[in-house]
């Protein structure tokens, strides 16, 4: 997964652009999503909440995003894309995309692309998940095993 996530970041030219990757992280939950707060979105990308602030202040700097008082709390901030925003969001979506689709495309058999279709389907189911592991310690290496396959 680290290596297909590194080419898709690669190939779609992330590195090459001026945006990290927590900050297109977050405009896209910015774009694809309702207007949030910066504690909703940090905890929807796993961030502290203080480092999802530093990455809006950013993206509010360049005219990615907007805030504006919740309608509903006075004291709740919520952030929105910029046309400017989404734009910048779908070029990127664009390019990754392309990549992953031309890959899939020139590189897996029929069956393979079939199977794929279920396989995004339980990768999600697992990332939704709330299961928490009771296990805490170093993550599994290349190289463990796993129902007898290397990883």
């Amino acid at each position: 997964m680290d290596r297909l996530r590194g080419r898709i970041r690669s190939e779609s030219g992330m590195h090459a652009g001026p945006w990290s990757r927590s900050q297109l992280a977050a405009l896209h939950r910015v774009v694809s999503g309702p207007p949030s707060t910066t504690s909703d979105l940090a905890a929807a990308e796993y961030m502290k909440p203080q480092s999802m602030a530093q990455t809006l202040a950013v993206l509010e700097k360049n005219g990615l995003v907007t805030r504006s008082p919740d309608p509903t709390d006075g004291r709740r901030v919520l952030y929105s894309a910029t046309r400017q925003g989404r734009e910048e969001a779908e070029q990127w979506l664009r390019a990754r995309e392309a990549w992953l689709t031309d890959a899939i495309e020139g590189t897996l058999t029929e069956e393979e692309r079939s199977g794929l279709t279920a396989l995004v389907g339980i990768l999600e189911r697992l990332a939704d998940s709330d299961a928490t592991s009771s296990r805490r310690g170093p993550r599994s290496a290349p190289g463990d095993v796993l129902q007898g396959r290397q990883v």
